[in-house]
């Protein structure tokens, strides 16, 4: 079930302790597995190297599709990170939950909607960077809210907020709703004794590889969606 997250308070602000852990814990995965399989590259790839070597194919599939593999080139690092580290942090969470005193210390921070909003606010910003960095501040802005016609500009802005928002909200959903529902089947394993767990266990099982791959597909729709709001902002559309 869910259990309230530690809080601590430094000049004025809220940290959620559970959220630093884990994040920090997601990057520090993502580091570690890219290190450990890249660090003797061989001509003919095996293990770890052929997997990273897949996801690297993989994020320049996702890249090619919106946009030219030309100007795509310079997003291929910021794909691979983001698909990997939005991976991991919808991973964390399904095998283990962390309370100590009721508080929760471990789950996956994904579950979360101020970090989901947090990724999701950096992708919007990275957009408008690459498309001042691309066009210029005069013709990014331009093309992106004045052209073809101006009277849409009040939708065009409207519509960076509902991106944000929505991109956010579709990965906090399917994360949050997962764990709810695992942390639910634990309970109704443990509730009878033996005779519950009969049934609790294999539902458990079942949801566990479910949210595996829920959460495969979040990671892959969250570096898609940001590859298409990229190609928006850095192609001039005619």
């Amino acid at each position: 079930m869910d259990h309230e997250a530690p809080i601590i308070h430094l000049f004025g602000l809220a940290f959620n302790v559970a959220n630093m852990i884990t994040v920090v814990a997601a990057c520090l995965i993502v580091f570690l597995v890219t290190f450990f399989c890249t660090r003797k590259l061989q001509i003919k790839p095996t293990g770890g190297q052929n997997f990273i070597e897949w996801v690297v194919d993989f994020v320049r599939t996702i890249i090619s599709g919106p946009m030219s593999w030309k100007e795509g080139q310079q997003f291929h690092l910021l794909g691979f990170t983001l698909l990997l580290f939005v991976f991991v942090s919808n991973m964390m969470g399904l095998p283990l939950v962390i309370t100590i005193g009721g508080k929760g210390y471990w789950k996956s921070p994904t579950a979360d909607p101020v970090v989901c909003l947090a990724l999701a606010l950096m992708v919007i910003l990275l957009t408008h960077y690459f498309g001042v960095r691309e066009q210029g501040f005069k013709n990014y802005f331009m093309n992106s809210y004045i052209r073809p016609v101006s009277f849409l500009l009040p939708i065009k802005l409207l519509e960076e907020f509902t991106n944000a928002l929505t991109l956010a909200l579709r990965l906090y959903g399917n994360v949050y709703a997962g764990e709810i529902l695992l942390g639910l089947i634990a309970s109704l394993g443990l509730s009878h004794g033996p005779w519950t767990w009969i049934v609790g266990l294999p539902l458990e099982m079942v949801w566990q590889g479910f949210s595996i791959f829920i959460g495969s597909i979040q990671a892959f729709v969250f570096t898609t969606l940001t590859m298409v709001y990229m190609a928006h902002k850095v192609q001039v559309e005619h």
